[in-house]
């Protein structure tokens, strides 16, 4: 294992301690509940503190009929913890506003502060309202995990684009994580959906599974019957790297999608066409083995006047690729933050987070929220998709 990767854990796992030991604070200690209540509450978060971190790396090595149960138990915890959380955190900003108006007006009118009892009421009565909080938004965003995916189509005027290709539509699914929550059931209904939408050409920009070929061949399959006029193309994301991308990448070929890897292609016909170049994942070079992203090579010897479109996984990919005169970069990687409010989070590592936006005068970047999910079966505030570009 390499030391990135070891340090990266350490880190996480702080986090989720420092998590735990905040959601004990604020509901277990503070409230001073009687026993046996508050050890119960002490040796479930202990307990739940210790399923993600253990968890995450046994999916990695058990068989998919063990890593199933596991991670719906470790994933959702992290997703309604990660809730509890930010509830906790909401529900203390409006004690210690409520407190601090108190103490001011007691001040004011020369008057005792408020007693004991008061407080320890008010306690109580935030950390209930928080659990009913994040219990209401955990059943609003495990539906928004699980429900349908719908097709949302983004029309896009790209300059360069021939007249006679005007209409040209391309059909995206982005970080689908075909893993232990997701199998072939929900690929099949991708599936069909993207192939009932008639597309010139698909794309899948990374992220597409969560472990191994073996464990995960026949939950894949699906994808075999995408069908495109022009074709049905792939770039790896990071979670590639973590499953077996040797192995992964011919068994994709031989399904019939194109793999492209820092290099480029013609979409159209002989009369009309432009140029779609797709390019490995950002994280790819930590992987070795002839693996990073080359735009430079994806484009080198073009014509800089035909239209130019770009596979890349993560967004933060659209300064080099404004740089090298890309006209549409198409990419996921954010899951549009997938849990409000992890929103605000995602912008600190990438420039956009979801939509489309224009990067400058002829550089676009259309940024998917993402087909499947990952983690936490849940979305809120950020549906899942499957989108239907329409070049203009």
């Amino acid at each position: 294992m390499k030391a990135s990767t070891i340090v990266f854990f350490l880190v996480a796992t702080l986090i989720v301690f420092l998590g735990h030991f905040y959601i004990w604070t604020r509901l277990v200690r503070a409230p001073g509940w009687p026993a046996p209540w508050a050890t119960v509450g002490t040796v479930a978060l202990i307990a739940l503190a210790l399923v993600v971190p253990l968890v995450m790396p046994l999916t990695r090595v058990l068989p998919r009929a063990w890593a199933g149960p596991l991670s719906w138990i470790a994933f959702f915890w992290m997703g309604f913890g990660f809730l509890l959380t930010v509830s906790v955190f909401a529900s203390d900003l409006l004690r210690w506003m409520g407190l601090g108006a108190a103490s001011l007006w007691a001040l004011l009118a020369t008057k005792d502060p408020a007693d004991p009892i008061r407080r320890e009421l008010l306690t109580k009565g935030t950390a209930a309202a928080a659990s009913v909080l994040a219990l209401g938004s955990g059943a609003v965003a495990l539906r928004g995990g699980l429900g349908e995916v719908d097709v949302v189509e983004v029309p896009i005027r790209l300059e360069r684009l021939p007249p006679q290709l005007s209409g040209y539509t391309i059909v995206q699914l982005t970080d689908v994580h075909i893993g232990p929550l997701i199998g072939s059931r929900f690929v099949e209904q991708i599936v069909a959906k993207t192939n009932a939408e008639r597309p010139d050409a698909i794309v899948i920009t990374g992220d597409l599974v969560d472990g191994s070929v073996r464990e995960l061949a026949r939950h894949a399959e699906p994808l075999a019957r995408l069908a495109a006029r022009d074709g049905v193309y792939f770039v790896t994301g990071n979670h590639e790297y973590y499953s077996g991308v040797e192995e992964w990448l011919p068994y994709l070929e031989r399904m019939g999608i194109r793999v492209l890897r820092n290099e480029r292609t013609s979409l159209g016909g002989s009369g009309a066409s432009f140029d779609l170049a797709g390019i490995d994942d950002e994280w790819a070079v930590r992987h070795g083995r002839g693996h990073g992203a080359d735009l430079s090579s994806a484009v080198a010897g073009r014509d800089p006047e035909r239209e130019l479109v770009l596979l890349a996984h993560q967004p933060k990919a659209i300064a080099e690729a404004a740089a090298a005169g890309v006209g549409l970069q198409i990419s996921g990687h954010t899951h549009g933050g997938q849990i409000w409010p992890f929103t605000g989070l995602v912008h600190l590592a990438q420039p956009y987070v979801a939509g489309l936006h224009r990067h400058d005068e002829l550089t676009q970047i259309y940024v998917s929220r993402g087909t499947g999910f990952w983690g936490p079966p849940m979305r809120l505030g950020a549906p899942a998709e499957i989108t239907r570009l329409v070049l203009t």
